[in-house]
């Protein structure tokens, strides 16, 4: 398999929707897109600061700009048919037809599952599950269209089941039960969706990180045991470059981590901006 070409604008004329595009992987994802060429729309449920989390719409639009990219900020809920609905038509309407979807917003609740509550549950597979997929539906009947689109929904290392017994403190006590379930039900979701639209040659993957991804807000919430090991969000955003740039007949089907990605296409890690590797 031939690996993506990356630092060389092969996003150019295309149009991408990312989700969670407020803070963490969502904006590496966006600036990095962006350097590659790519108009992106992003979406996040406010474009103001939110309480107690850093990072917002405005600041990832001030950044691609000042990058030279172009961009465009679309506020909506997730958890909302409606806010859903609104996302593909702005996006078309300001930026073009909808090449790429990257669904990164999610909704965790570390709690025991034998004590969530049913309205938590269900909020927690409303955006982790539902939106993704009604979002995938919206865009891909312009993909099949125009013969071409790449789908990548991001997941996580929680979805690897835990062995035992004995268990670890983590599978025991940190509550990912419920968040690890609904990546589950999305990457068997998004391998169905691969395999019935490979004749219309729309790539469908998921993606998760191979450690800790010590975002910010992560950073803040403290979901991050300190001695578990992390990776920058650069290569999130490299492989996810690579998944939404290769050839979608054979770059399709994937349940796959970011630097065992990286790693098997030969592709080496850029600086979000795309202008150089990066350095250790």
């Amino acid at each position: 398999m031939t690996p993506s070409t990356t630092g060389a604008g092969v996003l150019e004329g295309k149009v991408a929707i990312v989700t969670g595009a407020s803070r963490g992987i969502g904006v590496g994802i966006a600036q990095r897109f962006a350097a590659e060429g790519a108009a992106v729309a992003l979406v996040a449920r406010t474009v103001e600061a939110r309480e107690g989390l850093p990072g917002t719409l405005r600041e990832t639009v001030a950044r691609i700009e000042a990058g030279g990219g172009r961009c465009i900020a679309v506020q909506a809920d997730l958890s909302d048919p409606a806010a859903r609905a609104r996302i593909v038509d702005r996006a078309q309407a300001e930026l073009g037809p909808v090449d790429i979807l990257v669904n990164n917003a999610a909704r965790a609740f570390y709690e025991p599952a034998q004590t969530i509550s049913e309205k938590r549950l269900r909020l927690s597979l409303e955006i982790n599950l539902v939106g993704p997929f009604d979002l995938m539906q919206r865009v891909i009947p312009g993909m099949r269209e125009r013969g071409a689109g790449w789908i990548l929904n991001l997941s996580s290392a929680t979805s690897v089941a835990p062995s035992g017994p004995p268990w670890d403190d983590f599978a025991k006590h940190r509550g990912v039960a419920t968040y690890a379930t609904t990546k589950i039900a999305l990457e068997r979701m998004s391998q169905g969706l691969a395999a019935e639209l490979h004749d219309d040659g729309i790539a469908v993957n998921t993606l998760a990180p191979v450690a800790a991804v010590l975002t910010e807000a992560a950073e803040q919430l403290g979901v991050i045991p300190k001695s578990a090991p992390t990776e920058p969000v650069e290569t999130m955003a490299e492989a996810a470059l690579a998944l939404c740039s290769g050839d979608p007949r054979e770059l399709t089907g994937r349940v796959t981590l970011s630097l065992r990605l990286l790693e098997e296409l030969g592709v080496e890690v850029r600086t979000l901006d795309g202008k150089a590797l990066l350095r250790a």
